[in-house]
């Protein structure tokens, strides 16, 4: 047997790959702080070039370079007449002094960024906050602002869950409180099944006695139930304690918090290290470090676990097993509906028929019926509906089957007893029936539904004609999208950027989408905004009147917004009883969704935020378009054509009450 020898890497090469190494634990960390999250009060201001300013600067400069603090805490003022500034950052207590400060230093520039010149701002990223003031706040436990973050994945057992949350996060704001003047921080970790462990974490600024730690984090934790009962993983951040909970490892189990040794000094003269003792110490070392980083890198991806990519050979590979639990075979439809009776139905439109019907357990179904125009063939239509039906939300009506027998396409929904929001909305007599609260309530509704057909779901869905006859109520007048996916059941010819199809309601299309049939999620956005105004208003945004005036209310909302008088918008019917900060708000909101451009219009994530949280800015509204048309239409624009404003002008249009929404796989 020959022995060789096998000589060591040159040291070089060993410096070089731990210079990589270097490179990749600070991309993770720069990584783990782009989330982030800020609240700027919009109250008071300072002016560039001021003595607060100046305060400001050396403030944050302060803070960055005490950001190695052993507690990963630090308070500080700047200044001493009428312009100091207070200031503080807070780390998240299993950080190394390295990742604090990297933190505290990207918070420090961001947040000048985005608050330039508010006297009051505060910044939160995945590992630390940092906030200023023009009023000190040492020692002082602020509950405000709030800012709330949710998964929207729900546990399939939501009550065990909340139970063992209750309790797990219980023990961690025990321990977090008695964490003395060092450090008020602690994580706790339960088994919630055999594949699923619960991870939560509360810490205060370190500055907070014991009671008022303990107050806060009480009363951060007393909105979980209510913001996000049965989700998998949600955060209460506060400017003084937070509570956060997942359920994959958020932090690192054993926190890791020392100070820096100072760098030996008075040692001279060069050492020899044999190359086989860096291998020796560097291999394991580096095998750790990269067995956490992909620890961590999964972690990240669960924590993002908001876009499942599905591939799209993927789509049409659906198991027959899995179309047979969601076919009906249509006789079963024919003795639910009563034969596609008179007294059965429900409604007509574009796509067909829609009857009541009740299946033989008892369960009552909606059964549309479709025309005979759709151009799919039946094993297509039949994988459409199933990744259709698969998606699944409180916020929208469930689909839970379909049939097809020859030329008949049907499809059966869940039968919702309150019928369509417009059947309250604009009727003088039953709109009664929505106070204030419960049309808050519908907003935030649609404005999650729409946030899991954009992001959430399986697939990508845009609806294209969100309106309040598509938004049905249930019997606690909760509010449920409908006609969602019907672009990928009924077959339109569309592609992803754009389609020579445009389905909707003119007074709700979005201009780019109305005239060159371009299309994206913030189609949606602007008829999200419309929709609001409507609910606010009680009308109808087409045929919109008000005293003398007959204009869309769009214009009309506009319009009081300038002269400073939005609330004249609302209802009369609520005006006696309504919480005018939540209308102003939902106004303000809506005017954003308007916009002309699609990139000033805010996603469907940041709505929910700003409809959840006051702590969320909201952008000021620029005049938007205005568009009066008020009927229900499908243009075919020229596919050969590349003019696109000749496009507009001279494109045909045939009436038809479709829905017809688009559909991208992810």
């Amino acid at each position: 047997m020959k022995l060789y020898k096998i000589d060591p890497p040159p040291l070089s090469v060993l410096m070089l790959f731990m210079a990589i190494l270097t490179v990749i634990v600070t991309s993770y960390r720069a990584s783990a702080q782009t989330e982030e999250y800020y609240n700027c009060r919009n109250t008071t201001f300072f002016s560039s070039n001021s003595s607060y300013q100046t305060n400001l600067d050396h403030l944050l400069s302060w803070l960055s370079t005490n950001s190695t603090r052993q507690n990963g805490f630090y308070y500080a003022a700047a200044g001493n007449s009428d312009s100091t500034v207070y200031g503080a950052f807070l780390c998240r207590g299993d950080l190394t002094p390295d990742a604090c400060h990297d933190c505290a230093s990207v918070a420090a520039k961001q947040i000048l960024r985005r608050c330039p010149l508010d006297k009051k701002s505060v910044i939160w990223f995945n590992e630390c906050m940092l906030r200023y003031s023009d009023e000190p706040f040492s020692s002082v436990s602020e509950e405000a602002p709030r800012l709330i973050l949710m998964n929207t994945a729900a546990s399939l057992n939501q009550s065990s869950f909340m139970s063992l949350l209750a309790e797990t996060i219980n023990a961690a704001e025990t321990q977090a409180v008695k964490g003395g003047a060092d450090k008020k921080f602690a994580t706790k970790e339960a088994k919630f099944s055999t594949f699923q462990t619960l991870y939560t974490l509360a810490q205060c600024t370190p500055d907070l006695t014991e009671t008022t730690c303990e107050t806060c984090l009480k009363r951060a934790s007393s909105t979980l139930p209510s913001c996000c009962n049965g989700k998998i993983g949600a955060r209460v951040l506060q400017t003084s304690c937070i509570v956060r909970y997942e359920t994959y490892p958020f932090y690192q189990s054993s926190p890791v918090i020392t100070p820096r040794e100072p760098t030996p000094k008075g040692v001279s003269g060069k050492t020899r290290i044999s190359v086989a003792v860096v291998l020796a110490i560097v291999a394991p070392i580096t095998t750790v470090l990269l067995l956490f980083l992909l620890l961590c890198w999964l972690g990240t991806r669960r924590a993002s676990k908001k876009h499942i990519l599905v591939p799209p050979a993927e789509e049409n590979d659906v198991e027959i097993s899995s179309v047979e639990h969601v076919q009906f075979d249509l006789e079963t439809v024919r003795l639910a509906t009563n034969n596609f009776s008179h007294e059965n139905k429900l409604g007509e439109g574009g796509f067909g028929e829609v009857f009541k019907g009740s299946l033989p357990n008892g369960q009552d179904i909606a059964v549309k019926r479709l025309s005979l125009s759709s151009r799919q063939g039946a094993e297509e239509f039949k994988n459409e509906v199933v990744l259709v039906a698969n998606l699944q939300h409180r916020n929208l009506v469930r689909l839970l089957g379909f049939c097809l027998d020859g030329e008949e396409k049907i499809l059966i929904y869940e039968f919702i007893p309150n019928k369509s929001l417009d059947h309250f909305l604009f009727n003088d007599e039953r709109k009664s029936m929505l106070n204030w609260p419960k049309r808050y309530k519908i907003i935030q509704g649609i404005a999650r539904g729409i946030l899991y057909l954009h992001e959430d779901s399986r697939l990508r869905i845009i609806h294209r004609d969100l309106k309040a006859s598509n938004i049905l109520l249930d019997e606690n007048l909760n509010a449920k999208i409908a006609d969602f996916g019907m672009a990928k059941i009924f077959g339109a010819d569309q592609t992803q950027g754009n389609t020579n199809r445009i389905v909707g309601t003119f007074g709700y299309m979005s201009p780019e989408y109305a005239m060159h049939g371009n299309l994206s999620v913030k189609v949606d956005v602007y008829s999200f905004g419309l929709l609001i105004l409507e609910i606010i208003s009680g009308q109808k945004s087409t045929s919109f009147q008000e005293s003398n005036y007959d204009e869309h209310l769009l214009n009309y909302a506009w319009r009081k917004w300038k002269d400073g008088t939005p609330l004249e918008v609302l209802d009369v019917s609520l005006r006696d009883s309504y919480n005018r900060e939540e209308v102003r708000r939902c106004i303000q909101i809506a005017l954003t969704c308007v916009q002309e451009d699609p990139a000033q219009r805010p996603t469907m994530q940041t709505i929910v935020l700003m409809l959840n949280s006051y702590s969320v800015s909201v952008a000021i509204p620029e005049r938007p378009p205005f568009l009066v048309q008020s009927r229900t239409v499908e243009l075919s624009l020229p596919s050969n054509s590349t003019d696109k404003s000749s496009q507009s002008r001279s494109a045909p249009y045939s009436v038809d009450e479709a829905s017809i929404t688009q559909v991208y796989p992810r």
